[in-house]
C-alpha cells in the first residue's frame, strides 16, 4: 500500500480518526489491519493514511465517496467490535472528523 492514498477528483470525504494508545499491543495491530482489508472492500471506499508516533498517539485518514458510505462502514458489524474494543482496551482517548474535501493538490519532487 501506498503511504498517500491514491483519490480521485474532489469532492469527496476524508474521516480523521485521532488516537492515543493504551500501553501494550493486546491484539491492535492485528485487528488494525483487518480493519483496513475489511474498509478497503466496502463500497465508497477511496484509500486510506495512516500514522503512529512512539508516544502512541496517531492519525489515520480514511477517504470515502459519500456521507452514507461513511455510514454504511460505521454500521458495520466487525467495524463495531473493533470499535468496542477500542473503547475498552486500546485507546487513552481518541476523536474523529468528518470532512468533505473540495481541493486538493499534489507535488512530486
Amino acid at each position: 500500500m501506498s503511504i498517500i492514498a491514491k483519490t480521485p477528483q474532489p469532492p469527496y470525504y476524508a474521516v480523521i480518526f485521532t488516537s492515543e494508545r493504551t500501553e501494550g499491543d493486546k491484539g491492535y495491530a492485528k485487528m488494525a489491519d483487518k480493519m483496513v482489508e475489511l474498509a478497503s472492500k466496502q463500497q465508497g471506499f477511496l484509500g486510506v493514511e495512516s500514522v503512529r508516533d512512539q508516544e502512541g498517539i496517531g492519525i489515520t485518514v480514511s477517504y470515502w465517496e459519500s456521507l452514507n458510505a461513511i455510514k454504511n462502514w460505521k454500521d458495520n458489524a466487525m467495524h463495531q467490535v473493533a470499535q468496542k474494543k477500542g473503547k475498552a482496551e486500546w485507546y487513552k482517548r481518541f476523536g474523529l472528523r468528518v470532512c468533505k474535501v473540495e481541493r486538493d493538490n499534489f507535488f512530486k519532487v
